[in-house]
C-alpha cells in the first residue's frame, strides 16, 4: 500500500493527488524560470555544531532542515528520496549530495529543471558554508555546520 506523505491517507496506483488532503503525489516534472538570487543578505541559521545540513530558505517548506548525515543522499519528489521535495518543479531524481573528509558535493541527476548553486546552474559544485542551493522551487541554504 501506498501512503500520501502528507497525510498518511491511502492511495491507488492512478492516484495523483492524494484524495484525502490534495496533495500531489504523482506526474510528470513541471518546467519554472529559476528564482533569481535577489542580493538580499542571506541569514544565517545557526548550525549549532549539528553537522552540515540544507535549511529551506524559499518554497513550499520553509524553515525545515535537511541533515546531510551520510555519504550520500538523493533529492528528488520521489517519496523514497533521502530528501523529499514534494513539488511539481522537482524532478523525481534531481539531484545527487556527497559527502566525505574533503567536503560536500552536489550534483545534478539528469534533471529537466537543472540544480543551481549561488544562481548559476551546475551539473557538479562543491557546497560552501552559506551557498545557496536551489532545486525547482525550493531555495536551500548550506551550513557546514563548523
Amino acid at each position: 500500500m501506498v501512503q500520501c506523505p502528507g497525510c498518511s491517507a491511502t492511495l491507488s496506483p492512478e492516484d495523483r493527488e492524494c484524495p484525502q488532503c490534495g496533495m500531489m503525489v504523482e506526474g510528470s516534472t513541471s518546467s519554472f524560470e529559476p528564482v533569481g538570487l535577489t542580493g538580499e543578505p542571506v541569514e544565517k541559521v545557526p548550525a549549532s555544531g549539528e553537522g552540515p545540513l540544507l535549511v529551506v530558505r524559499k518554497g513550499p517548506q520553509p524553515g525545515e532542515r535537511f541533515f546531510i548525515d551520510r555519504p550520500r543522499l538523493m533529492i528528488g519528489r520521489d517519496p523514497q528520496s533521502d530528501i523529499f521535495l514534494n513539488d511539481m518543479t522537482v524532478s523525481r531524481s534531481h539531484a545527487i549530495v556527497e559527502s566525505d573528509e574533503h567536503g560536500v558535493r552536489v550534483s545534478d541527476a539528469g534533471s529537466l529543471n537543472g540544480t543551481y548553486v549561488n544562481g548559476t546552474i551546475a551539473d557538479e559544485a562543491s557546497l560552501n558554508d552559506g551557498d545557496v542551493l536551489q532545486i525547482g522551487t525550493f531555495q536551500m541554504l548550506f551550513l557546514s555546520g563548523v
